[in-house]
This record gives C-alpha cells, sequence and structure tokens, in this order.
C-alpha cells in the first residue's frame, strides 16, 4: 500500500503528533507498505538527520518538507506556506489512501489535494484546536469557534476520521464531524520500565529524601503547569518539570522550589520518568495524553484531570487519581494524599503498568491499517466488514457524557 501522510508536525519537533508519525510510519515500513511524509520545514539550521527503519533491508523513510513560519508569539511552532511541493508530492507518490495527522494548515489542503486526485483521506484527530484557541484567547470565543469550522470542513472531507479517546470522539461528534471511529496511541513499553529507575538521580533532585513529583511535556499556557504550584509548597514534596516552552520563564519565577531539567529525550528521559515516585499531568486540553502513558509504563502512579483522554487512561483509585480540571488546589491535595502513602503509590504504580503492557505501538498500527483497508473497501464501493477493536481499545461507542465537576478523594 502507498501512503502519504501530512502531518503538521515531525521531527526534529518533540511532541504527541510527531511522535505518533513517526512510529506510524516505521510500522507502515515494517509491514511491507511504502509511506511519504509531508510536513512543514523546521526552523532554519534545525538539523533534520534521515529516518531509517531495519529489517532485512534498512529502507530510509522519504520526508518531502514544505517551506514553513513560525507561529506568532509561539515559535517552537511551524505553519506551512502555500507551496505547490505538497500537490506534486503526493501526485507523485501515487498513493492508495492519504494520512492527515492533526490537520488544520497544511493538512487542509492535503485534503484538498486527495479530493482532486480521487484518493480517500482519513484525518486523525490529535490536537485539541479550538481549546488552544480559547486558551490563548484568540478573538475572546471568535477564535475557538473559527477552529471548530475548520475542524468540521477538514474532517467532513476526508472519509474516516479517527479519534484517539472517548472524550475526542464525543467531542467531535458534537461538534457535527461524521463517521468517526476511535484510533487511540500506543507505548513502547519496553523503553519505559521500572527497572530504568535512578536511586542516585533520585538521591540529586530530592536530596532531603521528598517524594518526586514530576510533569514531563511542553511548558504552555494550554499546558496549565502552574496548577503545580501549590503541591510545589508542600513540605515533603519536590516537583521536577522536564520540558521547555514560552511558559518556562514564568513557571520558574512562580516555583522557585521546583527543579526544571529541559528537554529530555531517549533513554535520558525514559529514567527520568521512572525515577519519579508521583507523575501529574495538568493540561485540561488533552486528546489523549502520550505521556500519561509511559508513566503509567515506568510504573508511576499518575495525577491527572478528568477531562479528555485521561479518562480513557486513569482508574481512579487503582492506577491513580482524577482531579477536577483548572483545580490547583485539588492538584495539590491529590499529591499530598500519594505522597503520604507509599503502598498506595507502589499499587498504583504495578497496576498502571499491567494497563498498558498490551498497548504496544505494533497493535496499534495494526488497527490503523483495518482502517484503512475499510476506507478502501468503502471507496471502491464494497461494504466493508465491521471493525473489532482489539484487547485494551476502548469501545468506539460515541455517546455524550457528563463533565466531571467533582470527584471523592
Amino acid at each position: 500500500m502507498r501512503v502519504v501522510i501530512v502531518t503538521e508536525s515531525f521531527p526534529p519537533e518533540v511532541n504527541g503528533v510527531a511522535h505518533s508519525v513517526l512510529r506510524t510510519a516505521e510500522h507502515l515500513v515494517r509491514r511491507g507498505h511504502q509511506p511519504l511524509v509531508v510536513t512543514p520545514a523546521p526552523a532554519r539550521g534545525a538539523a533534520c538527520p534521515p529516518h531509517t527503519f531495519g529489517g532485512s533491508e534498512t529502507v530510509e523513510l522519504p520526508v518531502v518538507r514544505i517551506p514553513s513560519v513560525p507561529l506568532p508569539g509561539y515559535p517552537q511552532v511551524r505553519i506551512a506556506l502555500p507551496s505547490r511541493q505538497l500537490a506534486a508530492a503526493v501526485a507523485g507518490h501515487r498513493p492508495d489512501i492519504v494520512h492527515l495527522a492533526s490537520p488544520f494548515v497544511l493538512g487542509a489542503r492535503g485534503v484538498q489535494v486527495a479530493a482532486r486526485l480521487g484518493v480517500p483521506a482519513v484525518a486523525v484527530y490529535q490536537t485539541d484546536l479550538a481549546g488552544y484557541a480559547h486558551a490563548y484567547r484568540a478573538g475572546r470565543g471568535l477564535g475557538e469557534a473559527a477552529a471548530w469550522r475548520r475542524i468540521r470542513a477538514v474532517h467532513r472531507a476526508a472519509a474516516r476520521t479517527l479519534a484517539p479517546s472517548t472524550p475526542a470522539a464525543q467531542d467531535l461528534t458534537a461538534h457535527g464531524v461524521p463517521r468517526v471511529q476511535l484510533w487511540p496511541r500506543g507505548v513502547d513499553s519496553v523503553r519505559f520500565h521500572p527497572r530504568h529507575r535512578d536511586e542516585a538521580l533520585h538521591r540529586a533532585l530530592a536530596p532531603g529524601g521528598e517524594v518526586l513529583v514530576g510533569y514531563v511535556g511542553r511548558l504552555a499556557p494550554e499546558k496549565r503547569v502552574d496548577l503545580l504550584a501549590a503541591a510545589s509548597a508542600l513540605p515533603g514534596v519536590r516537583v521536577v518539570v522536564i520540558g521547555d516552552g514560552p511558559s518556562g520563564p514564568g513557571l520558574r519565577a512562580s516555583m522557585p522550589g521546583a527543579v526544571f531539567l529541559g528537554r529530555r529525550t531517549g533513554e535520558e528521559l525514559a529514567r527520568c520518568f521512572a525515577t519519579l515516585d508521583v507523575f501529574v499531568h495538568t493540561g485540561p486540553l488533552e486528546t489523549f495524553c502520550q505521556t500519561i502513558q509511559e508513566a503509567m509504563a515506568s510504573g508511576v502512579p499518575v495525577i491527572g484531570p478528568a477531562a479528555g483522554g485521561p479518562l480513557d487512561l486513569v482508574a481512579h483509585h487503582r492506577t491513580g487519581l482524577l482531579v477536577p480540571p483548572r483545580d490547583g488546589a485539588a492538584v495539590a491535595r491529590a499529591v499530598a494524599e500519594l505522597a503520604a502513602d507509599p503502598g498506595r503509590r507502589a499499587a498504583y504504580g504495578r497496576a498502571g503498568r499491567a494497563e498498558v503492557t498490551a498497548r504496544t505501538w505494533e497493535a496499534v498500527g495494526d488497527l490503523l491499517l483495518r482502517h484503512y483497508a475499510e476506507v478502501l473497501t468503502e471507496h471502491h464501493g464494497t461494504p466493508a466488514a465491521p471493525l473489532s477493536a482489539p484487547p485494551s481499545t476502548p469501545p468506539a461507542v460515541v455517546e455524550p457524557v457528563a463533565v466531571v465537576e467533582e470527584l471523592p478523594a
């Protein structure tokens, strides 16, 4: 199968979209398919090493990078400029299907190119752009409405939309997006593993024997890392923040007792995850939340907001605690609760690890291939058999749910 992946983000950028696209392309290659990635070019001077995948023969992933400009106010995000390269790249690859990863700007053009060529497109919803517009106060609400108009237009033009979590699927359906199915994310439970815990690193980060409470991710307004401020002031707790972004200077000023490690990747990131005693994710706009899965694979108990993707991932009082979103006091109470109970931390960590070990990228990649097969069968006019989900995948049922306003401790 020949696949063009049109993505708004790709390495060397470090984020959930870039990572999942790379793992998807890797899986396609290993299954004998031929992917091509089209993505905005990074900033001038950024290193773009080739991506090669092993097997009987080493295969280099072809990548077309479209000229881009930085997003005003958030230069880490690149926006592709209008270019004939996109249409030429798609047509030249002669795809059977076009995969749109978190489509908004480049992806919107990609779905138009696919339609002109008569090629079906699958749109993968990964970023709550409407929520981001609200978080950045774009147009005092007008930005959020405009974002949903763009999301609807792009996803309605696709043959199928894949949502990463039940709440994300419900949100899309409620806003008029049709043909929504679930496609979650995998996790590398070999890389992220409790055996990578480093007691020497723990002593260095928490020299007084404090409980090490960590956040991993971008430091940006929509991530609400500021909600850790009250937890960072708790006695016997040391907050460690891993990541970078525009909110970094303000967070350092507001949490003087926290340790800021900057961005970490690869084995070093896995070591940091496993060395935490508690992982906290504060962002209320997550369509999935890959770092929660990575913490669970590392055997670390999780505290997350009762909103969006974390609702599918965190089993309240079994693998961690869910707290009302945007509530720093609730985060601090949950941190204090787990900090005082090492037995519960250990039990939640073991349960979380057991929960995610079957969620391999291989299983998730094969589920994506089944989605592709259904779309291609429907495109060629033959009804497809219903898609059955693999074990541990949430059911593809899209029904309204109540917003969690309060959860018991």
